[in-house]
């Protein structure tokens, strides 16, 4: 009786999962139908990884990971090859798959696109800080910014062309000669094609990314050794405009103090309908301290001015048409 038992058991759970792969691949999202197919045929990631090299793809385990939680979406020709390549490795019907990813493009709203999720930042901070590690980097690098004026650039397809920074820091020990920048991608981005540009008081360095999160790294060197308690002041900026329609700039801060200045302008060609500042607590809690930002008619932008941050998430988002 107990193996019959056990054989039952394991039939349930098979009927189960089967009843749920036919829902998802129905109703979607592509993320829970993708997840619900692999579990189905019980097959490990790094299993679906080596039958996707046997189709001449190439993906990561960790992209295959991020697909199916929703923390990215395949977007780049080579992810659709292997969209339609998984369709085949488990077993499902011709485009099953490619038509719910192409659901799941659609916008949400009026004028509304794909957006970062923040689960995908959430999951990037653990890429950020391998990444830092690759450089021999400490998170806070020494330093604790005082000031920080940041100029995003919105280009003529809705896109992120890019963005400069203008930091005041003063280190808190001896020694520090460098600061490390982070610049996260929107959905879709490809950071072997970003660059980062040393303008004021300092010289690039090392650069690391991620192509699965769109995390980008860069080390700006000072040329001095600060002492504690000695300020600095540098400038520097990235070229971007690789991912598709963006709809909000978001900034991480992990410690509080220090003012912070973010200004958005958008090509002439490309308004958008309305515009607004945000808040979070962390990455993943509610969205809070929304509040309308009037755009300049002739300066085509927003701003907004935190006097001294909190730990959290600041940023402005806007509507298209």
């Amino acid at each position: 009786m107990r193996h019959a038992t056990e054989h039952a058991d394991v039939a349930a759970i098979a009927n189960v999962a089967t009843a749920e792969l036919e829902s998802a691949l129905r109703g979607g999202p592509f993320h829970v139908a993708l997840r619900a197919a692999i579990a189905a045929r019980g097959l490990p990631l790094q299993r679906v990884q080596h039958h996707l090299s046997r189709h001449g793809v190439k993906v990561g385990v960790t992209s295959l990971s991020y697909w199916q939680q929703g923390a990215r979406r395949p977007q780049r020709p080579e992810s659709l090859r292997a969209v339609r390549a998984l369709e085949e490795i488990l077993q499902l019907p011709d485009e099953s798959l490619i038509r719910l990813l192409a659901r799941s493009e659609e916008p949400s709203g009026p004028g509304r696109g794909a957006g970062r999720s923040y689960r995908s930042l959430v999951e990037a901070s653990g890429v950020l800080e391998r990444l830092l590690g690759e450089l021999g980097s400490p998170l806070d690098g020494g330093v604790h910014t005082i000031g920080h004026h940041e100029r995003v650039r919105v280009g003529a397809h809705r896109e992120l062309l890019g963005r400069e920074s203008q930091h005041i820091v003063r280190a808190h020990r001896d020694g520090v000669d460098r600061y490390v920048a982070v610049h996260h991608g929107d959905p879709g981005c490809a950071p072997e094609r970003m660059a980062f540009r040393a303008l004021e008081n300092c010289r690039r360095g090392r650069v690391r990314w991620d192509d699965d999160t769109g995390v980008l790294v860069a080390e700006f060197l000072f040329d001095t050794r600060l002492r504690s308690g000695d300020t600095f002041l540098f400038r520097y900026g990235v070229d971007d405009g690789t991912a598709g329609v963006c709809t909000e700039y978001v900034r991480g801060f992990r410690s509080g103090g220090g003012q912070y200045a973010l200004q958005v302008r958008f090509d002439e060609r490309a308004l958008p309908v309305r515009c607004h500042r945000f808040s979070r607590h962390a990455p993943a809690s509610p969205r809070g301290g929304r509040q309308s930002l009037p755009l300049s008619g002739l300066h085509r932008s927003v701003h907004l001015v935190e006097p001294r941050v909190r730990t959290g998430v600041l940023g402005i988002g806007w509507d298209w048409e």
